[in-house]
């Protein structure tokens, strides 16, 4: 049965214009002007028998104009004659076919044709558009596993559903500002990914906030703070040792050099020299023939910082044997590495960067790296753990944040490039808060320069590798540009900042630029999702997760009126003297 069943009398009005995408409609009665809305949906005739074009009310105009008179005609007219103009402007969406095949009432993406003039225009509302809204949820759920989010808006008896392998191989953007209800999505969309037999995605928690998530697809693992330096705890107990052999010679440097010391260029080429060096011991040691055929400075080779370290001081002593016999001179690099040995020094000694430093045995073994990425990159079905893994980021230093989310998404993309096409198994990188660690250019420092290019290159090439990346942030206008032009899906919340609608609307379709004006005005949890993801541009009611993040607001002044305040500042400061809260 055909779903748009319309008679002609229900037409609120009839096609004047056609543009390529873009339709002005005419409407004869007030009455029918008055009860439309911007961002409501309508149904206009196709030029093809068993067709319906779907269309958003983009603009609704009422203007008057100045009636024409014909002075040769002789007629008594009055001075003031105006003809009032009714119109509405329908951007067309897409197409909702009859009957495919033996599949009836299907609705597609595309526009096979345009509605002729005078065709006729009816509004989508009631059962139809409940019936219209369930054809969409039903085409999406046949044959496959859909991802829901809640409601529409327009009709909240339809649950809105989107298309989970399009919503990840095409990379995703999640926007809204503090308390719009971004947490809550994140959450939502993450619970249903855990649920699935086969489960893969790693959640960087810079806040600690999703640690209340709890099912048996969901594990939970840590970045090593100070309190893990005796090196006792591992990846069994949830604990992440990322050690500094892990970094790429640029990555190193990002972190040791500084380049504004005269003698940066003699440092960076010791330091290179040296590692390579240290890396070919490793090997031969282990007998790894094939690998020291190939390696290089990047390899992820283990190898001990403390050799490194006396060299360094050697050479920055070493004294060499002079012109004249029985005397010496200072050496190449004599005094020139002191800075150099100094930072690496300091960067040793720092607590906060035990992960980094800490040098537990297990981490310098050369097996260890194949455990560390089976943890990262197994499924659920691969592993006894969840497939979800939320990593807890809250215990690294803002400074180097960026490096060292960075060095775990290349970490996942290298991987994931290296196993063989037959073996791979895909990978979502959902990355909150990303306007900490993936910067626009703009604000890109030489630490933040190594996690962006990171970044970039996996919004790139991840989908030929089987990454997925969904970029959280309050502040879109702080993310980097070419990360976002690369996300093909939108669900935008609710965002009061001129500067990042303006983002927002420089992403969406020019169609559906008008779209965007609703951003201000969405309620808490209400989004805007537009993509290949979304059958068609929808406000979606975003529905609770079972499990709520720890990221409710706080609610000042309820707090400031109760009797007694919390006491917990004698142990903050604790906290922060020790480098942990546990």
């Amino acid at each position: 049965m055909t779903l748009f069943d319309y008679k002609s009398e229900e037409a609120i009005g009839t096609v004047y214009s056609v543009d390529t995408g873009t339709v002005i409609v005419t409407v004869s009665d007030v009455e029918h002007l008055r009860s439309l809305q911007v961002n409501r949906l309508v149904v206009l005739r196709s030029s093809k028998a068993g067709q319906h074009l779907i269309g958003l009310i983009n603009k609704i105009t009422r203007k008057a104009l100045a009636e024409s008179i014909d002075e040769d005609s002789g007629e008594d007219v009055p001075e003031d004659i105006t003809v009032v103009e009714n119109i509405i402007r329908v951007v067309l969406i897409g197409t909702l076919l009859d009957m495919v095949g033996t599949t009836p009432n299907v609705f597609r993406r595309t526009l096979e044709t345009v509605p002729e003039i005078d065709a006729n225009c009816f509004v989508l509302e009631g059962e139809r558009l409940t019936k219209f809204m369930q054809s969409i949820s039903k085409s999406l759920q046949e044959g496959k596993q859909p991802l829901s989010l809640g409601t529409y808006t327009i009709d909240e008896d339809a649950e809105a559903w989107i298309d989970g392998n399009k919503f990840f191989q095409r990379h995703a953007v999640v926007v809204g500002s503090t308390g719009s209800g971004k947490s809550w999505s994140v959450a939502r969309i993450l619970e249903q990914v855990a649920e699935l037999p086969n489960a893969n995605a790693i959640l960087f928690d810079i806040h600690g906030e999703y640690a209340p998530m709890r099912s048996d697809g969901i594990q939970h693992l840590r970045v090593a703070g100070p309190g893990d330096l005796d090196g006792s705890k591992n990846l069994d107990d949830g604990i992440v040792f990322l050690p500094y052999w892990l970094l790429t010679y640029e990555e190193m440097l990002a972190l040791l050099l500084d380049r504004s010391d005269q003698n940066a260029p003699n440092q960076a080429m010791v330091f290179s020299r040296e590692v390579t060096s240290a890396k070919r011991s490793k090997l031969e040691e282990e007998g790894k023939a094939e690998v020291l055929a190939n390696f290089t400075v990047d390899s992820p080779v283990p190898y001990s910082l403390d050799t490194i370290m006396d060299r360094l001081i050697y050479l920055n002593e070493e004294r060499v044997e002079g012109a004249k016999k029985g005397t010496t001179k200072a050496g190449d690099f004599n005094s020139k590495l002191s800075r150099f040995i100094q930072r690496l020094d300091a960067k040793r000694k720092d607590r906060r960067l035990t992960f980094l430093f800490g040098d537990p045995e297990h981490c310098m073994n050369y097996e260890w790296m194949p455990t560390l990425c089976t943890r990262l990159l197994g499924s659920t079905g691969q592993q006894d753990k969840g497939g979800v893994k939320i990593i807890d980021f809250s215990e690294v230093p803002s400074d180097i944040l960026p490096l060292i989310i960075g060095l775990v998404a290349r970490v996942v993309f290298s991987v994931q490039q290296w196993t063989l096409k037959e073996n791979r198994h895909p990978i979502a990188l959902v990355c909150d808060e990303a306007h900490l660690y993936i910067p626009a250019r703009t604000e890109a420092s030489a630490v933040n320069e190594a996690a962006v290019n990171n970044f970039e290159r996996i919004a790139k090439e991840g989908r030929k590798y089987g990454v997925g990346l969904v970029v959280v942030s309050q502040r879109p206008a702080e993310v980097s540009r070419t990360v976002l032009s690369q996300c093909n899906n939108y669900v935008a919340m609710r965002l009061t900042n001129a500067e990042d609608q303006a983002v927002v609307r420089r992403l969406l379709p020019d169609s559906l630029g008008g779209f965007s004006d609703l951003l201000p005005i969405l309620d808490i949890g209400e989004a805007l999702v537009v993509g290949d993801c979304s059958m068609l541009p929808s406000r979606i009611r975003i529905e609770e997760p079972k499990t709520k993040p720890a990221s409710a607001t706080i609610e000042f002044w309820d707090e400031w009126s109760k009797d007694k305040a919390s006491e917990g500042i004698a142990d903050a400061v604790e906290y922060m003297r020790r480098q942990s809260k546990s």
